[in-house]
């Protein structure tokens, strides 16, 4: 459990962008763990397993609760899915810069929870669990337009919120 902790809270945290509704969802991932404990004991996948749980989970609380329903990549530029490339992030040359891409990434995590679920959920399956769009669609029990729709509109959304959280810390830091 502790090896998977972190990485099941984030899972939940990122689809649900609620803290008490990850620890719950969480919960009960691990509680199912609990339940097949003999089968994942010693296997290799259960990494994996626990993720899936979760995500599941996830979305299972979001549909039951929602108001209606989330990265890396293309965030400063525009252009769909046909001119996407894998995203590279050059290794920190000091301390202060490792800092710095900490912070960035803080800055990424608090503009994506405060998107609506419509589009948070959809950019965290995409980007961040690197689900295609046609097995997103069939998870959200939504159409693929709708699906293309929502992540672009989200992308939109967190370039903007991005870009004036960075264009602030970058004048903060220029003044400091």
């Amino acid at each position: 459990m502790q090896n998977y902790q972190n990485m099941v809270f984030s899972t939940a945290m990122r689809l649900t962008a609620n803290p008490a509704e990850a620890q719950d969802i969480a919960q009960e991932v691990f509680l199912k763990a609990y339940e097949r404990f003999a089968d994942l004991r010693d296997s290799p996948t259960a990494g994996g397993w626990l993720k899936t749980v979760a995500t599941n989970m996830s979305l299972n609380h979001l549909t039951r609760y929602r108001s209606r329903w989330s990265f890396f990549s293309e965030l400063f530029s525009g252009g769909g899915e046909e001119d996407e490339r894998e995203v590279e992030f050059a290794a920190p040359q000091s301390l202060e810069d490792d800092l710095d891409r900490a912070d960035h990434h803080e800055l990424v995590e608090q503009a994506l929870q405060k998107l609506p679920p419509a589009q948070r959920v959809p950019l965290v399956l995409y980007h961040l669990e690197g689900l295609r769009y046609e097995e997103i669609a069939a998870k959200l029990n939504v159409s693929l337009g709708k699906v293309k729709t929502d992540i672009f509109r989200g992308r939109e959304a967190l370039r903007k919120r991005l870009r004036a959280k960075l264009v602030e810390a970058w004048d903060v830091k220029r003044e400091g």
